[in-house]
């Protein structure tokens, strides 16, 4: 890596070390005057400082798991001015998860689901955040979309992201 995409890494591991440990006011700092947050599955985050200040508050920052979480790198990808991280994160839905779940209740059953989260860099702050994730998934994992006869699975998708010999589904016929 160059020493700017290190530097990059460097910003990007602050912001996330700062969410986790719900610090609200170094997560902000590491970001620009006009930032978004996009949960591309449910569209919840955040439009401008107030907006993406508003959304860590009140439903990411200090809130963003239950305390069994595990998450598990799978690959980072380091360009000019973004970066890509792909992970694993698995946990047991004890607690309100509003930036991924609003609305839904802890249903107490265990979820593992793909993530990839692009962040946006300029000037060393960051300019923005989309994260992905297979919604479908975790709606099934936690008993609230039924996958039969739907182009859909739980727990597996994750496994095979962590596996590439996990078996693979059946096509629907």
């Amino acid at each position: 890596m160059t020493p700017a995409q290190q530097a990059m890494v460097d910003l990007f591991e602050k912001h996330v070390a700062a969410e986790m440990r719900g610090d609200l006011e170094e997560t902000m700092s590491t970001m620009t005057d006009h930032p978004h947050l996009t949960n591309v599955p449910n569209t919840v985050g955040g439009f401008d400082k107030e907006g993406v200040r508003d959304f860590y508050a009140n439903r990411l920052v200090g809130k963003f798991f239950p305390p069994d979480v595990k998450m598990v790198s799978v690959s980072r990808t380091v360009g000019d001015n973004q970066l890509v991280d792909e992970l694993v994160i698995s946990f047991t839905h004890t607690t309100p998860i509003d930036w991924m779940l609003p609305g839904v209740a802890p249903t107490g059953r265990p979820v593992e689901v793909a993530f990839a989260v692009i962040a946006g860099v300029k000037d060393g702050k960051i300019t923005h955040e989309h994260i992905y994730w297979d919604q479908a998934s975790v709606l099934v994992q936690i008993g609230l979309l039924d996958p039969k006869g739907l182009p859909v699975s739980g727990a597996e998708s994750a496994r095979r992201v962590l596996n590439p010999r996990h078996p693979s589904r059946e096509f629907l016929t």
